[in-house]
């Protein structure tokens, strides 16, 4: 293919110059190797493709007919080759990132206002969804990178942890609880509780953690946002298991408060991830390196 592309090339110079010896002047060839690639082609198309003359040569009308066709090709090669480079250069292309709402707006939008500052011509494209939905459209191709809690299952993945998120109880600071005390998991488990879905990634984590205790969590609410974890346990309606790091602003306001435990709940991670052993195109290449000077 790559023998018959240049043959092509030389095919479309000599159509357009009229003159051998111009057209391998322009292709910093010799004239004998134009000649020798016009012949070439014509024996692999079987069709005479010039008519000679002592002023030079002239397209036949098989000649004329692939050229229209030559020119429009060799064209669309040109501009695909140009906006190959333009991409490398990160002038123009796309990244597509899946990561929860929570995320976005508590990590990634000042790295995601950093880049489309800087690359004004690539289009940014956020897929919302909790862990397990962002790494599944990672593993079928439809996101460039995933932003989810440290994955199980890590195999074909690449993974970056960006940062730590620790499990807390919060209630309405008019609650009916004492703040001061040191609330065991039995104790905990006995509030009406407030969590998220079952399906969430931070839910599973936590159930998990009092199973080890001996302790199964039966909520009485259970929410899909995480801002009505703390909307919900501000009008005292139960104690709510949420995560510190996104709270801080309602913990600081006081309109919520923390329940002292005295049980150990491991520290959890987000992740940067890709798939391993796909090359990432420029943009994601360039995402993925501001994150990581941001998080060493």
């Amino acid at each position: 293919m790559a023998v018959k592309l240049e043959l092509y090339r030389v095919f479309r110079e000599v159509a357009e110059t009229g003159n051998i010896s111009l057209a391998a002047k322009n292709l910093y060839i010799s004239q004998s190797a134009v000649s020798q690639s016009i012949k070439q082609l014509e024996t692999a198309l079987q069709a005479r493709l010039f008519a000679r003359s002592p002023r030079g040569v002239s397209l036949t009308s098989e000649g004329q007919m692939l050229y229209e066709y030559v020119r429009s090709a060799l064209s669309l090669l040109s501009s695909g080759e140009d906006r190959l480079s333009q991409a490398r250069h990160l002038l123009v292309g796309s990244l597509t990132i899946g990561a929860s709402d929570t995320v976005t707006a508590y990590f990634l939008t000042a790295y995601l206002e950093r880049f489309h500052r800087e690359y004004p011509g690539i289009r940014l494209k956020i897929v919302s969804g909790r862990s397990a939905k962002v790494l599944s459209l990672l593993k079928s191709g439809v996101v460039d990178i995933a932003f989810a809690s440290t994955p199980a299952d890590k195999t074909n993945l690449s993974v970056w942890p960006c940062f730590q998120t620790h499990a807390a109880f919060v209630a309405g600071s008019g609650y009916d609880c004492d703040f001061d005390h040191v609330y065991t998991p039995r104790e905990i488990a006995d509030f009406p509780l407030i969590l998220l879905e079952r399906k969430a990634s931070s839910r599973v984590f936590l159930e998990r953690v009092f199973l080890q205790y001996g302790v199964t969590l039966t909520p009485e609410i259970e929410l899909s946002s995480r801002s009505l974890l703390v909307s919900l346990s501000r009008i005292g309606l139960g104690v709510a298991g949420v995560t510190l790091e996104f709270v801080r602003d309602a913990l600081e306001s006081g309109d919520i408060r923390l329940l002292n435990i005295g049980f150990d709940i491991p520290a959890r991670s987000v992740d940067m991830c890709t798939v391993e052993g796909v090359y990432p195109t420029a943009a994601a290449s360039r995402f993925m390196e501001m994150v990581r000077e941001g998080t060493q």
